[in-house]
């Protein structure tokens, strides 16, 4: 009964979809990667930045920051690659760490487990980097089997960190900790109870803003070398791995959308720049082609907050305080770029107290 349903009502209908798809919808798509080929396309490229980072920047010079930043960021992936004390030279260093199994899990339990372990590491030194500790509670699961070949690495939130445990050998255990630091804690799980919880807030500075969110989560990777959260030359090299491509995010999104790069070109750049599986940079490409703008949010959040802690630290001197750094930055909650660092230009002028005074000492 079922089958004979199926063949009834069911394909033609398949059928007919298919047909339209052939003839009327594929024929009439548009052939370019390039949001910038779209009905004024620029200006709606333009648009996307501002809404992703906050920013009035141009894609030209996004470009060229970008640029700037992944030269500066190889030297730090070449010196690290000197600490391991790799002989060779950096395309080599790259295919080691793309292929060598020691740096891949063997089972699901295996990478869930180094995560979950990691968490509980950063929870035996946050309070030497935070005054405000989230009251609520996450935990760590693997993202279910149906979507995993569609997801991320892995994300976090409010309800917990979520990795994906699909194609493990895409999966570098070295990348884990910069991973877990992001999604997890003291990144977006963190940070988002942490917004839950100053009930003060109005409900749309609870949501996310990418430049705010996802800078916060960037800076905590950096964070996490400071932590001590690194203990081989790999796994600091897999945090300046995640550095790198967030900052190539800035080259090849304002490539494919400002400056006529083909798909080729940009997973070209990535393989010679970071290292990421090819699996990964094909997964990402799509990513940004499909999302103009948004992989921008990432390197210019965390550059802002960066900026503004260099100055409070050359301000304030040895009155500085990084546990009132930090819990000024996630006391506003998502806000716009620019509306942070004028709260942390307030701040600094206010001579760097923290919201949580109680806790400074």
């Amino acid at each position: 009964m079922a089958k004979g349903l199926i063949e009834r009502q069911i394909l033609p209908e398949y059928q007919t979809l298919l047909a339209f798809w052939k003839n009327e919808y594929y024929p009439k798509t548009v052939k370019s990667t390039s949001a910038s080929d779209l009905p004024d396309g620029k200006a709606y490229y333009r648009a996307l930045i501002k809404r992703y980072t906050t920013l009035d920047m141009s894609p030209e010079d996004i470009h060229a920051f970008g640029l700037a930043e992944v030269a500066k960021i190889h030297q730090e992936m070449l010196d690290t690659m000197a600490a391991a004390k790799f002989e060779g030279d950096f395309p080599a260093f790259l295919k080691f760490m793309r292929t060598d199994p020691q740096f891949y899990p063997k089972t699901e339990e295996e990478l869930i487990d180094a995560a979950s372990y990691m968490m509980k590491e950063f929870d035996d030194k946050a309070d030497r980097y935070f005054g405000y500790m989230p009251r609520g509670h996450f935990g760590i699961r693997a993202v279910p089997a149906e979507t995993a070949p569609y997801v991320p690495a892995g994300f976090g939130g409010i309800d917990g960190f979520n990795i994906n445990t699909y194609d493990l050998p895409s999966r570098p255990l070295y990348g884990l900790g910069a991973l877990t630091l992001h999604e997890a804690a003291p990144g977006h799980s963190w940070a988002g109870l942490i917004a839950l919880e100053h009930s003060g807030l109005p409900a749309f500075r609870r949501q996310n803003i990418a430049g705010y969110s996802e800078g916060w989560a960037l800076y905590c990777e950096r964070l996490g070398d400071e932590m001590g959260m690194y203990h081989t030359p790999y796994e600091k090299f897999g945090m300046l791995m995640r550095q790198s491509y967030r900052a190539s995010r800035l080259v090849v999104d304002t490539g494919l959308h400002a400056m006529g790069w083909t798909r080729e070109q940009v997973q070209q750049y990535m393989y010679e720049n970071t290292a990421l599986s090819e699996y990964n940079i094909e997964e990402e490409t799509d990513r940004y082609i499909s999302m103009p703008g948004q992989a921008l949010a990432y390197y210019l959040g965390m550059t802002s907050i960066l900026k503004e802690r260099k100055h409070a630290e050359e301000v304030l001197g040895k009155k500085f305080n990084l546990r009132a750094f930090h819990d000024s930055v996630l006391e506003t909650g998502p806000v716009p770029l620019p509306v942070l660092e004028e709260h942390l230009e307030a701040w600094i002028k206010g001579g760097g107290i923290g919201p949580y005074p109680e806790m400074e000492k």
